[in-house]
């Protein structure tokens, strides 16, 4: 038996809670609301959710205070921001929070509905391109290893804490080695996104993951190339 999709709804507006919770419920999806931050806080730490649709401004804790706990224990938990600030250095901000994805309000119920799934399509199954070991769900370079089963990612031996699209972005390119993607593509490929989708929700993703990469390792930051005019690829260099 196919097992229920859990996810957790955050607003503090009941408008908007009953709205997402009846499309989402159409999809066969069981649904818990919380009204703010520290309901949702007590939620997510209690249970295991799918995804997280988290609206940023709220009483209490905001929507980046709670994504800020979040990470610090659910890592791979998919979050999903809904917000009215659209502004670039909101979406920015956002991302580097560690959210997922950012929806702007007002929004379309049916656009809500498609982003949660091709969220929930992200675990998909890749073949190996190493040829230093025999298992199927590792991906080994000098600089860099990703354990795919167990979603770890370490450069030069000290591990990367990723956020789940973070790690997604890495593990796509580092299949395809020297292979060119543009935006278009990775949204498509890692975001699932036929139809929306913000290419600077692209370019936002590479700083944040190169940024952590060369906090532990420099190397392995410059893996992710700028192939300017075009889009992203994993390199991995001549030693």
């Amino acid at each position: 038996m196919e097992e229920t999709v859990k996810l957790l709804v955050v607003d503090d507006e009941d408008r908007i809670r009953r709205l997402l919770n009846m499309y989402l419920s159409r999809e066969g999806y069981e649904i818990d609301e919380a009204i703010d931050g520290v309901e949702a806080l007590e939620k997510a730490f209690a249970e295991q959710y799918d995804c997280i649709l988290l609206d940023v401004m709220m009483p209490e804790k905001d929507g980046l205070e709670v994504l800020a706990e979040l990470r610090e224990n659910k890592q791979m938990t998919p979050v999903i921001l809904l917000t009215a600030k659209g502004e670039e250095a909101d979406r920015v901000g956002g991302f580097e929070s560690g959210a997922d994805d950012y929806i702007v309000k007002p929004f379309s119920p049916r656009e809500v509905v498609l982003r949660v799934k091709a969220m929930l399509r992200r675990s998909v199954s890749f073949p190996n391109v190493s040829s230093n070991t025999s298992s199927k769900d590792l991906v080994v370079f000098p600089q860099l290893t990703i354990d795919h089963d167990a979603h770890r990612v370490t450069a030069e031996g000290k591990e990367v804490n990723l956020t789940p699209k973070e790690y997604e972005l890495l593990y796509f390119l580092a299949k395809s080695p020297d292979k060119v993607f543009d935006r278009e593509q990775l949204l498509k490929e890692v975001w699932h996104y036929e139809f929306f989708g913000d290419l600077r929700t692209v370019d936002t993703h590479v700083k944040r993951l190169r940024e952590k990469l060369s906090r532990v390792s420099d190397r392995a930051a410059k893996m992710i190339v700028t192939v300017w005019g075009v889009g992203y690829k994993f390199e991995v260099p001549n030693e």
